[in-house]
């Protein structure tokens, strides 16, 4: 079998994985820095590896904005992140000189990958996987495959209908009130004064962040028809009811529209992840498998 590595690089902790997908056999966790200490200390774990057996491909699960089209002059760039001193930062490039096939798309595109493979989207061909902490992500498969185009999905820069009353400005550096500006990690810390883990279920000020979070599903439901929503990420895993809370919402919303979107097929579709912490990092594993497999083998090269 194939020795593969993974980084799942995100906002806050970047974790390097050894192993296969679906099987994690070592793992290195730090916080993400400065791009040259952070990307450098990727590297030398993936060095300290290959010493005692080669790593034959890698695979980079990045937080966005980041280049995927592997045919743009800036492939594998940092795009326009708030993330201080990472905007223009070359992913792909720190991990050349390594000499072996690397794979990379979004870090919540990973997720769904690890998600539909091993976790509770198996069996689903459209996907979407969300993750809610320090940004709010999401990830698209389409018929299995990661979903890009112009870019890749920006979920958490959509903007949406306001709950009545609720007149909360928006976190966001960019569009302010956008999904991210309104119940991204930072923004319920704006919203509650505090770090919203300790903040108690039954506090009403969680009405108008269950009412976007809702709103955001609907959307979802209605422009990519998928088959199953994870939801991630600390926001919801501190505040486990929160998802059950948007979820309950999502029938007025869609208001008789979608007839087969009964409470009942929502609560099956709309799920916490099965792979937990683990999908971020299993899925930079599918993707450094998928690396090596894309390469021709000797007999075929020419």
């Amino acid at each position: 079998m194939h020795r593969l590595a993974g980084i799942e690089m995100g906002g806050t902790h970047t974790v390097v994985v050894l192993g296969e997908p679906g099987r994690i056999d070592d793992r290195v966790e730090f916080d993400t820095t400065d791009p040259a200490e952070t990307l450098g200390r990727a590297v030398a774990v993936i060095e300290d590896w290959r010493t005692a057996k080669p790593v034959d491909s890698v695979g980079i699960a990045s937080f966005g904005p980041v280049r995927v089209a592997r045919g743009a002059a800036d492939y594998g760039t940092i795009l326009d992140t708030p993330k201080p001193g990472w905007r223009g930062a070359e992913v792909i490039a720190a991990f050349a000189p390594l000499g072996c096939p690397l794979g990379l798309d979004t870090d919540v595109n990973a997720a769904a990958l690890a998600e539909h493979r091993f976790g509770a989207a198996q069996g689903c061909q459209n996907t979407v996987y969300l993750t809610i902490g320090t940004g709010l992500g999401g990830g698209v498969l389409v018929a299995g495959k990661p979903a890009h185009g112009l870019l890749h999905p920006e979920i958490g820069h959509m903007r949406l209908r306001r709950a009545a009353g609720d007149r909360y400005k928006g976190h966001c550096a960019f569009h302010g009130d956008c999904l991210e500006g309104l119940i991204a990690g930072p923004a319920l810390a704006a919203r509650f004064g505090t770090h919203p883990s300790r903040v108690d279920p039954e506090n009403p000020m969680w009405e108008p962040v269950a009412h976007d979070l809702a709103e955001l599903l609907a959307n979802l439901i209605l422009t990519l028809s998928p088959e199953r929503i994870v939801v991630g990420g600390g926001v919801t895993g501190h505040q486990p009811h929160l998802l059950p809370m948007a979820r309950a919402r999502v029938p007025a919303l869609l208001g008789g529209y979608l007839r087969d979107c009964t409470p009942e097929v929502l609560k099956a579709m709309i799920v916490p992840p099965q792979l937990g912490d683990d999908a971020g990092p299993v899925g930079a594993l599918i993707l450094a498998g998928e690396a090596l497999a894309a390469i021709p083998s000797p007999s075929h090269r020419h």
